[in-house]
Parts: structure tokens; C-alpha cells; sequence
């Protein structure tokens, strides 16, 4: 009896049951109160590793390296770390919970539920980073989608698919322009991504925009302004990631994202923190190349049939159009819409100014009669704006040029069709009517 334990005790530790593996440590050599330096650690670039020990430990993300060391950057608040502090790896580099196990709820840039309904059980996983795609493997837009606001539906008729970008200054009204389109808009699953906002906004959004039916199709990834920037760009690329899963089940998801300069202001901070020399308006070159990476996600796939219409919000800082983020969102997306202060002071919200904004894909979208009747309107406000200032004076005379009569007796039509309550919605059949029905003729 003894002799037929012994066997099979020795036949049990010698069977492959258990494999030994060495625990991976580092310690750290220096910090700042945000960068981190940490030797006899091999790690690579995106691994989530743990500073400190016991309550005091902080979670921190790999960012690079620098003379032998492992440069980290803390993803926490302050912590009471000392010297030769333990770091230890507690996570694999770029992996996004998704799927629709997220419907409905709330997460941070860890990718953690802050909505206090538990844990998110049942996840796939998709690459934080996305999944390369072939340029023959985007479809072309070829519908319109319906956002419920007249003068986009009208002017500026977005396709499902495309990639705009909502550039303003602050306090002009993106958040509330971006209200009314996530209500409204015709979209099997709608991905929030609010980063870098403030605290109060986040809140805000979540019981005034997508309260009811619309929280049910909808995932909000949260990242305020005083979280870490590493947070604030991994909530942007989760985000993303969460969105890309859904279209690869077939789905029309519509991503909005407020705000793509906070996202740029994060690269800002982890590039000079790096080293990195600034160039234009103090952001260094890893910066402004991000913002390419993370639009190109977006967009039509023609494998499975589904659609990303991505919205991302543009700050521009002192409402300067030649911002270096402003610049360079508007030259890789499919249209910008352009919200005017002056606009605004007026009383007119949506605060459109429909001049220099632009949608390019609206003439493959839109019929021609549409297009022509947005033309006109275009053509009307624009007359109207080069000689507002001498018909303000009185100093024309009535009759002395038709365009600009024209454009007078055309001119509250004009605002009337842009202006339009937060709380309204206009389709994209009744918009064309209005648009079509005033100035189809002109």
C-alpha cells in the first residue's frame, strides 16, 4: 500500500503539471512625481507594471528607454514611493475589453467599470492598437446618416463612415451640438470617448445627453483632465478599439470624441517629458504624428459590411484656426464643421458657420438637386457676410447689384435654417425638404 502511494506521488511530480517561472523585478532609480526610471527591468513599450509595494504602490505604464533604464509613466496620483522601490510587471501591453458586454456601461482609460454596476463579465479582447487594415480594405461612403440636426443634415450631410471634426473655440457649443447628434443619430451602437474633459462634464453628459434608450446602446470611456496622460491617450485608443470590434461584427457605430486636443495634449506632455524638442507651439513631432494613427481607424470595412462614423471635437486654442492640432485634423479627415463665436454672441446655436465649413463627401452622398440648393444658401450667406458691414451702415442702395438683394431678402431664411433647439430634432428627409423647397430655385 505505502509502495503504490510512493509511485504514484513520484509519477505526479514528475508529469509536466507545473512549470516553473522566474518573477520579473526591477527597482526603481528615480521619480518625479510623473516619470519614472527603473533599472534591472526588460520590459517592452506599453506594459502596466506596479510601483511600490502594499498600499502605497502605483500602477505605471512603459513608455521607452533612456541609457539602460526603463522609462515608466505613473498612471495614479501622488504616491509614497522611495528609492529602489520594487516594479514589477502586472500586465500584458495592448489589449481593449470590447464587445457587447460594455453596452450600457462606463469605464476609464484602464478599461475599469466607474459606473458602480460591477464587474464586466463576458468580454472578447481586441488590440489596443487596432488591427492594421489594407486601403482596398475600406469601402467607399455611400449613404447618409441621419444626425438630427438640420443645418448638418442639410448643409453638410454626413455619410456613414465618414470622419469629422467639430472645431471651435471653448464654450461655443460643441458639447451641446455633440448632445443632440448622439441622440439622434441612426446608429446600432454609439462609443463615447471623453477625454481630457472636466470631471463635472463627464457627469453631465452621461444624465443630460445619453440618458434613457440612448444609454443602452452606448459606451462611454471616461478620462478626465486630471487623470494621467498615459490614461488620457489609452482612453482614446480604447475608445477606438471598442468601436473597431463592433464594426468587425457588422454594425454602423458612430464614435464621438471630445476631444481630439486633449489627446494631442497628452503626446504633448509624455513627448517632452521624453526629451523630445517642441517645434510648433511647444507640441514635439510624436504628437501631431499620433493623431494619424488614431483617425485612420475609423471609416467603412468591406469584409464584414460594418461602418465607424467618427466625430472628434478640435479645440482650438484661442479660436485660432491655424492651431497645429486644428491644422493637421483638418487635413486627414473627410470634413469639418466650424462653430463661430460671433455666430454664438448672436443667438444662434448651433453656432455653424457654414462658410468654411465643409463636408467632402457630400456630393457622392446627395442628390443633386440638394446639393445645388445648398449652393445657393451658401452663396446668399456668403454675399450677405462680404457686404454685411455696408448694409449695416446703410450706406447700399437697394437695387444697385440683385446678388446682393438677393441675398438681403434671403438672409433671415438663412439663419432660420441653421438655428435650432438643443432639444429638437430634424431629420435628414424633412431638412432636405426645407432646404430644397427655399432655395432649390435660386
Amino acid at each position: 500500500m505505502l509502495n503504490t502511494f510512493a509511485d504514484d506521488y513520484l509519477e505526479r511530480l514528475a508529469a509536466p503539471m507545473f512549470v516553473a517561472k522566474p518573477r520579473v523585478s526591477g527597482r526603481l532609480a528615480s521619480f518625479d512625481g510623473l516619470l519614472m526610471e527603473a533599472v534591472g527591468l526588460l520590459l517592452p513599450v506599453g506594459t502596466v507594471c506596479a510601483v511600490g509595494s502594499g498600499k502605497g504602490a502605483v500602477e505605471a505604464e512603459v513608455i521607452g528607454f533612456r541609457n539602460g533604464r526603463t522609462l515608466l509613466m505613473n498612471l495614479g496620483g501622488p504616491a509614497p514611493l522611495l528609492p529602489n522601490a520594487p516594479v514589477r510587471p502586472i500586465g500584458p501591453p495592448g489589449e481593449a475589453e470590447v464587445g457587447s458586454a460594455l453596452l450600457g456601461r462606463v469605464i476609464d482609460g484602464a478599461g475599469k467599470p466607474i459606473d458602480g454596476l460591477g464587474p464586466i463579465r463576458g468580454a472578447d479582447h481586441w488590440p489596443l492598437g487596432g488591427k492594421l487594415q489594407s486601403p482596398l480594405d475600406r469601402g467607399r461612403v455611400r449613404e447618409p446618416m441621419d444626425v438630427g440636426v438640420r443645418a448638418i443634415n442639410g448643409l453638410l450631410t454626413i455619410g456613414q463612415g465618414q470622419r469629422v471634426g467639430i472645431m471651435a473655440g471653448s464654450g461655443v457649443g460643441k458639447s451641446v451640438l455633440l448632445g443632440m447628434i448622439v441622440r439622434a443619430a441612426q446608429a446600432d451602437v454609439v462609443v463615447i470617448g471623453l477625454i481630457g474633459e472636466r470631471s463635472r462634464e463627464v457627469s453631465d453628459f452621461l444624465e443630460t445627453k445619453i440618458h434613457g434608450a440612448a444609454r443602452q446602446r452606448s459606451v462611454v470611456v471616461a478620462v478626465p483632465a486630471n487623470h494621467s496622460p498615459v490614461l488620457r491617450i489609452r482612453g482614446a485608443l480604447r475608445a477606438t478599439a471598442i468601436a473597431e470590434a463592433f464594426r468587425d461584427e457588422g454594425k454602423r457605430v458612430l464614435l464621438i470624441m471630445d476631444s481630439l486636443t486633449r489627446v494631442a495634449h497628452a503626446g504633448r506632455e509624455i513627448g517632452l517629458a521624453l526629451g523630445e524638442p517642441a517645434s510648433a507651439r511647444g507640441y514635439p513631432p510624436s504628437a501631431i504624428a499620433m493623431l494619424p494613427s488614431l483617425i485612420e481607424r475609423a471609416g467603412t470595412c468591406v469584409h464584414s459590411g460594418g461602418s465607424i462614423t467618427a466625430i472628434y471635437t478640435v479645440l482650438a486654442d484661442g479660436d485660432d484656426g491655424n492651431d497645429p492640432v486644428v491644422d493637421s485634423a483638418r487635413s486627414i479627415l473627410d470634413g469639418h464643421i466650424v462653430l463661430s463665436r460671433a455666430l454664438a454672441e448672436r443667438g444662434v446655436y448651433p453656432a455653424i458657420d457654414v462658410g468654411p465649413s465643409v463636408s467632402r463627401v457630400m456630393t457622392d452622398i446627395a442628390a443633386k438637386r440638394h446639393v445645388h440648393a445648398a449652393r445657393v444658401l451658401r452663396r446668399h450667406l456668403a454675399t450677405y457676410e462680404e457686404n454685411r458691414d455696408l448694409v449695416l451702415m446703410g450706406a447700399y442702395r437697394a437695387g444697385a447689384d440683385p446678388a446682393i438683394d438677393a441675398a438681403i431678402a434671403a438672409h433671415g431664411a438663412v439663419l432660420e435654417y441653421i438655428r435650432q433647439d438643443a432639444d429638437s430634432i430634424v431629420s435628414l428627409d424633412a431638412a432636405i425638404e426645407e432646404l430644397t423647397g427655399v432655395f432649390a430655385d435660386g
